[in-house]
């Protein structure tokens, strides 16, 4: 059975490295999951997040042999650290009351061994939220977004409904405008949005949005 394992890499700038880096993986059956590249004074600092069916010395050895990697470790993955991601966008008011019930509860699931983090964005416009919402389905890790605003609809919506058919999980604050008709579940107090939508995602939690006979609250 394959193995998440995380894997930095340190190697020179240029045309190409990725392409050795991902060929060495290649050669170990390992699967990239996930890759992120910082680009630093001396070169570039690669992580992987590889599906690895044997030992990782093997791949570490090969990949510190090619010529551009000055070094290359086994680090924790960032699922295993930071865990399932959840997103909150829209004003900046909603947005810290859905963060401030989001944090406290996913703190009592994280003492119980879970990993949940939550991110914020404050934004304003049509334009920008529907962007955002759609980049959300491109970060690693993203398990529900919640739309936290006074009105929102137009190319949001449309947004929510191309986002939500890959998979994530939709919470919207019951607002004007036509995203909560899109959402999975709508909640009017933004404190109990930020509650529901960690429990939702939580493996430490017995609530289904799926289960639910209303999707308004």
């Amino acid at each position: 059975m394959a193995q998440k394992v995380g894997i930095e890499v340190h190697s020179a700038s240029g045309p190409g490295i990725l392409h050795q880096l991902a060929r060495a993986i290649a050669t170990h059956d390992g699967n990239i999951v996930s890759v992120m590249i910082v680009t630093e004074k001396d070169g570039d600092r690669v992580y992987f997040e590889i599906e690895l069916p044997g030992e990782s010395s093997p791949l570490l050895a090969e990949l510190k042999s090619l010529p551009p990697v000055r070094d290359a470790v086994l680090v924790d993955s960032l699922d295993k650290i930071y865990g399932k991601r959840i997103i909150i966008i829209g004003g900046g008011a909603q947005v810290g009351q859905v963060a401030l019930g989001a944090i406290t509860e996913a703190d009592r699931h994280n003492i119980r061994g879970e990993h949940i983090s939550v991110d914020t964005i404050p934004l304003v416009g049509e334009e920008n939220l529907a962007s955002a919402v759609r980049a959300a389905a491109r970060l690693p890790r993203v398990h529900a977004l919640v739309l936290a605003g006074a009105l929102m609809g137009g190319d949001i919506t449309e947004a929510v409904r191309e986002v939500r058919a890959m998979g994530l999980l939709i919470v919207s604050l019951n607002m004007a405008g036509s995203v909560p008709d899109a959402a999975d579940l709508v909640v009017s107090d933004p404190v109990q949005a930020g509650v529901m939508t960690v429990m939702a995602v939580a493996k430490t939690a017995k609530f289904d949005v799926a289960k639910l006979k209303s999707r308004r609250f």
